[in-house]
């Protein structure tokens, strides 16, 4: 299967909006959500049925033996997370604890063992189509390795040779890295502001770093023409296909309050994403055209 996905750098520039759209055109089969500190995929493709829950498990936690527990306050002096507490007894604050297991080395009487914890929940969907999503638990690490769990289920669950869109996360961090690997392509959702376009250039220089190719299209682009034409101007130095301009539209927002795609309504912003999808499409299989055309 060729792996879509999409990405923004900045959080709120409509890459879910795009992302939902993409689905809809494409009729896919399958579908993540990598969002993982805060999916809502879910909240537009309406997938409520056929749900298969199960646990994911992150980095260990300490658990005090108060039996066993001499009160010596070692572990409390040296954990450097500020993680075990006392108050009539020491205990382990979950949420704080980083699972580094140094408590438990230094405990003269054995009383602190590391348990499993759960982090999060792993959902997969199978009514309509394949869509794979999670939600890491409130205070939770890894989310890199749970965003490859979310890509795994997708893979398991999906035997196609079809295009499968991922929805990914904000930021360039470890979710992102995570979305990121072994994905055919990149679409990055962008907006014309400052912060917009700062972090638009992070997300490219991160593909770079992976060598998978990106493309560019801008959201909301008439709210600052000066900085779409900006936008424009880096993609064209820098050699990156620029797919399209998607502009503000108040029904789209009336659209996505009502759990709908923008394509459902008689939408601007939906005859617009049309022609990026169109163009994303094409250059994610423009590579196997090629290879075709030799053979």
């Amino acid at each position: 299967m060729k792996q879509l996905l999409i990405l923004s750098g900045k959080g709120g520039t409509g890459k879910t909006t795009v992302a939902t759209a993409f689905i809809k055109l494409l009729n896919a089969k399958g579908y993540a959500d990598c969002d993982v500190d805060a999916p809502n995929l879910h909240l537009l493709m309406h997938q409520n049925t056929d749900k298969i829950s199960s646990n994911y498990y992150g980095m260990n936690k300490a658990v005090i033996d108060s039996e066993k527990c001499i009160n010596c306050g070692l572990c409390m002096e040296k954990c450097r997370f500020d993680a075990i507490e006392n108050e009539s007894d020491y205990k382990v604050n979950p949420f704080a604890c980083e699972g580094c297991s140094l408590c438990e080395y230094v405990c003269p009487v054995n009383a602190i063992i590391m348990n499993k914890d759960v982090a999060g929940e792993l959902m997969l969907y199978k009514s309509d189509a394949i869509f794979s999503t999670a939600e890491l638990k409130m205070g939770s690490g890894t989310s890199g390795m749970l965003v490859s769990e979310v890509k795994k289920g997708l893979r398991d669950n999906l035997v196609t040779d079809e295009i499968v869109i991922i929805d990914g996360s904000p930021g360039i961090g470890c979710p992102v890295i995570a979305s990121i690997t072994g994905v055919d392509f990149i679409l990055i959702v962008s907006e014309p502001s400052i912060s917009g376009i700062s972090d638009m250039k992070r997300i490219i220089e991160t593909a770079n770093h992976f060598k998978t190719k990106v493309a560019v299209c801008i959201n909301k682009y008439d709210t600052n023409i000066k900085k779409a034409e900006e936008i424009e101007e880096y993609c064209i130095q820098k050699n990156i296909p620029f797919v399209g301009n998607i502009p503000f539209d108040n029904k789209a927002v009336k659209a996505i309050n009502e759990g709908k795609s923008i394509i459902d309504e008689d939408t601007v912003s939906g005859k617009a994403v049309k022609n990026v999808y169109h163009k994303t499409i094409s250059y994610l299989l423009e590579k196997e055209n090629k290879l075709e055309s030799i053979l």
